[in-house]
């Protein structure tokens, strides 16, 4: 059995090895630019980790989980250009490097890539692994218009926001760790279990994201404490805020959600306070420990021996920042 660190360091060598022979040279090169800039690599990690409990030749499914990596990126690359986003993990965007029409075609081209590298596996499970991979992607852009969408509605609910994460960020942890065990020729049992265990984890970890945006610390959260507040990004947080205020807090928080002219430090400040006096921590933390709670639960469920299992449930609770 590898541990996550040993997969990751296959899976950057792996990513750092791949051709680029096509031409022209200028729509690739935003490719292997957006493929270099690093990341937790969670998704391929979490295939190769899945092959893993089953097989030990995790070499043999490098390519399709690159190109889980690689829509990954792709899906980036078009949100920062959708965003108009100037830096990703600290370098310049591909539109701001490029321009917008690099950014759009090459991200293109990068769905592209995606497909076929995920099509590089065995030929006598490639229908089902490319309904699953096809299907993800569908949810995923699915996930990315409600998210579109709530941006002008104050009226979304709790579950609402709940299925757009799934859609937008879980599916594809649960479509990674399926993907593993499909290939390895686990049960279909336990790939149906892993999908579940996946698709908890990436609540649990997109609530956690929300949370600490709100309440973590700059030096390991790795970005501005107080970004959700400050483009008032429908979170967790906020909705739950907006359904359990009281009447003077739910108009505090009206002015603050349609003020134009404020300080900066002010508004992260008087939010933060709403949420206090509120109970929006509490609710949140209890929300996460119930996806976290669940996610134990369906590892459990695995026919596995409990040794095999722990070094994924080592790195779930990694990307959860967990200690036990």
């Amino acid at each position: 059995m590898y541990t996550s660190a040993q997969i990751l360091e296959k899976v950057e060598r792996a990513l750092g090895s791949l051709p680029y022979e096509r031409k022209p040279e200028g729509l690739y090169a935003p490719v292997r630019y957006v493929l270099s800039l690093g990341g937790k690599r969670i998704r391929p990690v979490l295939m190769l980790m899945s092959y893993n409990l089953y097989k030990d030749d995790v070499e043999r499914i490098m390519m399709p989980a690159l190109g889980l990596e690689t829509y990954h990126n792709y899906t980036l690359l078009h949100d920062d250009l959708m965003d108009r986003a100037d830096v990703r993990r600290g370098h310049a965007t591909v539109h701001r490097k490029w321009d917008e029409n690099a950014a759009i075609l090459s991200g293109d081209s990068m769905l592209v890539l995606a497909y076929q590298r995920m099509a590089q596996c065995d030929t006598a499970i490639l229908p089902q692994v490319m309904e699953l991979f096809t299907e993800t992607a569908l949810e995923i852009g699915e996930g990315q218009q409600y998210d579109i969408e709530f941006e002008t509605r104050n009226d979304v609910t709790e579950d609402e926001y709940i299925e757009m994460i799934r859609l937008k960020t879980s599916v594809l942890l649960a479509c990674a760790l399926k993907l593993g065990a499909m290939l390895a020729g686990a049960p279909t049992a336990d790939a149906e279990i892993l999908y579940d265990f996946g698709e908890q984890i990436g609540l649990a970890f997109q609530l956690q994201d929300d949370y600490l945006d709100v309440y973590g610390d700059f030096k390991t959260f790795g970005k501005r404490i107080g970004g959700d507040i400050l483009c008032n990004k429908k979170t967790y947080m906020l909705i739950n805020a907006q359904l359990l205020a009281n009447e003077s807090q739910r108009k505090e928080l009206e002015y603050w959600l349609t003020v134009k002219d404020y300080d900066e430090e002010e508004k992260i400040r008087s939010v933060t306070q709403l949420y206090d006096e509120i109970g929006i921590p509490q609710i949140a933390r209890k929300k996460i420990e119930y996806y976290y709670s669940l996610a134990e639960q369906s590892l459990a469920k695995v026919n596995l021996p409990e040794e095999k299992k722990s070094l994924l449930w080592q790195y779930a609770q990694q990307m959860l920042n967990r200690q036990n």
